[in-house]
């Protein structure tokens, strides 16, 4: 019923148009239905065009022949090559009756019926005939092997010519010369008796006991009556040509093969569907019937061939044993003529129909714009006729012509058939099993059982008649789905293989709720968090990068970002801001899912996003997050406060947390690394994560020829030896390749850089409370600091900020000073100056945690520097932020300090578990 939106009759063309949309299902399977269905019907019409040409030439004028066998041995090759001529030019003419018009086809149809059904009732007059009076057709036996009849003219030995007797025909066949003598014969000849028995002995004859079991046989292999006695002797080859031989090795699997396409007929309807008044209806009851009719006549045959034809005869291809009669046509009646003609002329009107409707199977496929190289065939003639797909039709079933037997053309044409019958008895069960609303069949005693079981038989049928065809049949199905998912044609009855999926889905995702995954089984699951910029594009697209290098296509990544307003009125945005981030995943082959969200402050939509991104057990266990650049520039804090928000909501979560910053000089996906390191600095056991990254990035292209080196840091009173054995073995026992190196700090004094870092920041912290004063005064203090101690720095050394550098100039604004003003303003410069001046002296006791943080920063960056400097990347261990939120600045600035001086970092925390084991 997939097809009922196609006719072949133009005279209900706007009744096709209006039933267009009923029948169809999804659109990959829909195509692989149509196309297998088209080729099945186009190597019809190539079968029944062979099987016309047989007929005409074994049974009609086998005088037409253009090529003979040069003796008996070769007869196989000419009659081939016979069929390959005549084959061409029936179809060519076919061809043409076709292009010319349907309506001709149509007129002949009516007498291509009137000769099928008067060769049935004749089969039928013949069975029953042949109790009371069975027709004459003597077969010759030597022995018991069956000889070829038209070779001969009497079976015997001899024959009696007036008062003498003579040798015969079929002497003369088998001795070398006419005398009587017996020393030139072939042996077998010698030693079996020559008898003549009934080709058709009845249908009251019991024969049906010697032909119940089967009896296959190999190529070449005599056709012999098991129950005629017979002397065992070796004959000669040289008279092999006059027996009956089989031409083909049979099986029960090739004659399924064969057989089948004789059931081909049962979609036929579905082509004719436009010209029905309640297509729903009819389709279904004409199917039916059709195939129980078909069934009876196809069962009632068989019994009645078994029950009335000898088993030599009915195993005779082409009626060698009967004189070349047909062998079918030797039980009919009145006369055998009756079935020739009738089955020349019924296949050639079968092969006319398969013209016919193939070419218009292909248009209206090609009409629905699915498959691109095919929209040609979608044009035709003015009146509609498909013209440029009758001509692929005909080229492709001129490939079956050639071919020539149909003993092979037969399983092509099967494998075609059953693949068309497998996929729509699986889109029928797969529409029920998923209870798509729309699927709503008429038929009352429809169960998806009975669809799964006729899917299972297809497929069995497949491998059962060729399971080479079979595997040829399945690919090309697959290579056309994969084709029409990747050219993502989408029409409007949707896409039945989506609702699977989802069913899948669900079921994968139930699945997921029933734990965590074991320690064996983890892997980072992303959420990268993007800033786009105010044209909703993607600032960091290196961001995407890493995590496409990172995941190497594996495990869950989800990209996020945060739209600063009101959802009412920044749908539009927030739509054009997931196609920017999708069309950038795709240019950075990262798959996965984009989520955008829109919030009035950035960090709580960042909340949101670590809160709610993901469903069931398929949720991100790892955050990835740009770092602030640009923060010590801006005075507006919320930047670097939206950063250390993060970072909380991500230890609140039990997130693991990666920063890679200066990522706009991590490499591209096109680039190679041909050497170098990657540095990880393994300061704090964070449950393996500074171990596992580096294997995960090595699997991908750019960094697979980098080397991994693992430092570990030593105090003084550490066995730094004994750290390193340590730590070899553990890496040994996690199966991973890595130097490693023990770095002794020594305790030392703090340097005065440490007291200057340290001064710089609190500086700077003193600056920014100056916020809530006025502009002007704002302006002052910062430009009071620059100019008289030049302490604080605006910039990082190596800072890979690509955003422009914007200046502010400052606001012109007059204002009125009392004389309090100005004395409150003199002692507040006289304080900081005296400040200044003894910056190298100890610091007061409430800020030595300050001192002593920073000293840790410098001496760890610069063994960091020393060690790292030439690394392609370095892994470091983040530390947490404080508890105290009024430390949030400074602990940007120890971070910034840790990192100073290195091109590729990537800053690491754990999320609170083991995620790397010793057991595979």
């Amino acid at each position: 019923m997939l097809y009922s939106n196609r006719t072949i009759t133009e005279s209900k063309k706007k009744k096709r148009k209006k039933r267009k949309k009923v029948y169809t299902n999804s659109t990959t399977v829909t195509m692989r239905i149509g196309l297998c269905f088209y080729l099945g019907t186009t190597f019809a019409a190539a079968m029944y065009i062979l099987g016309a040409i047989e007929i005409f030439l074994k049974y009609l004028i086998p005088q037409a022949a253009i090529f003979h066998p040069a003796d008996i041995h070769a007869g196989s090759g000419a009659m081939l090559n016979n069929m390959r001529v005549y084959g061409t030019i029936c179809l060519t003419l076919m061809a043409v009756v076709v292009f010319v018009g349907v309506k001709y086809v149509n007129k002949f149809a009516s007498l291509f019926l009137a000769c099928v059904i008067i060769s049935i009732v004749s089969i039928y007059a013949g069975a029953i005939k042949s109790i009371f009076h069975p027709p004459e057709f003597p077969i010759c036996m030597l022995g018991n092997r069956t000889l070829v009849r038209d070779l001969f003219d009497v079976c015997g030995k001899t024959v009696v010519v007036g008062n003498d007797t003579v040798p015969s025909q079929l002497w003369k066949n088998f001795c070398s010369s006419e005398n009587s003598s017996s020393a030139h014969c072939d042996e077998y000849f010698l030693q079996n008796n020559v008898t003549e028995i009934q080709s058709i002995p009845g249908l009251a004859s019991g024969i049906i006991k010697e032909n119940m079991w089967g009896d296959y046989m190999d190529k070449g292999q005599i056709l012999e009556k098991a129950s005629l006695s017979s002397v065992d002797v070796h004959g000669s080859m040289e008279t092999f040509g006059f027996y009956v031989s089989a031409d083909i090795a049979t099986s029960f699997t090739l004659l399924v093969g064969i057989f089948f396409p004789s059931a081909t007929g049962i979609m036929a309807g579905s082509n004719r569907s436009g010209d029905l008044r309640d297509a729903q209806k009819s389709i279904p009851i004409g199917t039916i019937l059709a195939i129980t009719t078909t069934s009876l006549v196809y069962f009632s045959s068989v019994v009645l061939f078994g029950a009335c034809i000898e088993g030599v005869v009915l195993r005779d291809k082409f009626g060698d044993a009967v004189s070349k009669n047909l062998v079918v046509g030797t039980l009919s009646w009145p006369s055998p003529w009756v079935i020739v003609i009738g089955s020349f002329f019924s296949t050639v009107g079968a092969g006319l129909q398969s013209l016919t409707g193939a070419p218009r199977l292909l248009q209206a496929i090609a009409k629905d714009n699915i498959i691109p190289f095919l929209r040609v065939f979608g044009h035709g003639k003015a009146n509609g006729e498909p013209t440029w797909a009758l001509l692929l039709t005909g080229l492709i079933a001129e490939l079956g012509i050639l071919i020539a037997s149909l003993d092979m053309v037969a399983p092509i044409l099967s494998m075609f058939f059953l693949m068309c019958y497998l996929f729509v008895n699986l889109a029928c069960a797969v529409q029920t099993l998923l209870r798509t609303p729309n699927w709503r069949p008429r038929f009352r005693y429809y169960h998806w059982a009975l669809s799964f079981l006729g899917m299972s038989m297809c497929l069995a049928l497949m491998f059962i008649s060729s399971w080479y065809y079979a595997i040829v049949a399945m690919g090309i199905a697959g290579m056309i789905y994969k084709y029409i998912e990747y050219q993502g044609a989408e029409k409007e009855w949707g896409d039945g293989i989506r609702g699977l999926s989802l069913s899948a889905a669900r079921y994968a995702l139930l699945r997921l709720e029933a734990g965590p995954p074991h320690t064996k089984n983890w892997r980072p699951q992303l959420l990268v968090l993007l800033k786009l910029d105010e044209d909703l594009h993607v600032k960091y697209p290196r961001m995407l990068t890493f995590a496409s290098q990172l995941k190497a296509g594996k495990g869950l990544t989800i990209v996020g970002s945060v739209i600063q307003g009101n959802f009412l009125e920044c749908y539009g945005e927030t739509q054009a801001s997931e196609q920017a981030i999708k069309n950038m995943m795709e240019i950075e082959r990262v798959k996965g899912f984009c989520q955008v969200v829109v919030a009035s402050k950035v960090r709580e939509g960042i909340a949101q996003l670590i809160q709610s991104c993901g469903l069931g057990g398929m949720k991100h266990n790892t955050v990835v997050m740009g770092w602030p650049y640009g923060w010590r520039q801006s005075e507006d804090p919320r930047a670097w406060k939206s950063f250390i928000n993060t970072v909380r909501c991500t230890t609140a979560a039990h997130l693991a947390l990666m920063v890679p910053k200066n990522v706009s000089f991590y490499p591209s996906n096109h680039e190679r690394f041909s050497d170098g390191y990657i540095d990880v600095w393994w300061i704090v056991h964070d449950g393996g994560m500074l171990m596992l990254l580096p294997f995960l990035l090595k699997q991908h292209k750019v960094w697979r020829k980098c080397k991994m080196r693992i430092f570990t840091v030593a105090q003084m009173d550490d066995n730094s030896i004994q750290m390193k054995k340590d730590l070899a073995t553990f890496l040994y026992q996690l199966r991973l390749e890595a130097e490693v190196e023990v770095v002794e700090m020594h305790d030392s004094d703090i340097s005065a850089y440490t007291y200057e870092r340290t001064l710089m920041m609190e500086q700077r912290s003193q600056m920014l409370k100056q916020m809530r004063l006025s502009s002007a005064e704002r302006d002052r203090e910062a430009q009071l600091v620059k100019d008289r101690h030049s302490l604080i720095r605006m910039g990082s050394l190596y800072s890979d900020e690509e955003e422009e550098t914007i200046e502010v100039l400052p606001e012109k604004t007059q204002m009125t000073w009392t004389n309090e003003k100005i004395e409150a303003e003199r002692r507040n410069r006289s304080k900081q100056e005296q400040e200044l001046e003894c910056h190298h002296c100890t610091l007061p006791t409430h800020d030595q945690s300050n001192v002593r943080r920073m000293h840790t920063a410098v001496k760890l960056n610069e063994v960091i520097v020393n060690k790292s400097h030439d690394a392609r990347l370095v892994l470091l261990n983040m530390p947490g932020p404080p508890r105290n939120p009024e430390g949030d600045e400074n602990y940007m600035e120890f971070l910034e300090v840790l990192t100073e001086g290195l091109e590729r970092v990537l800053l690491v925390r754990g999320g609170g578990r083991e995620v790397i084991t010793i057991y595979s």
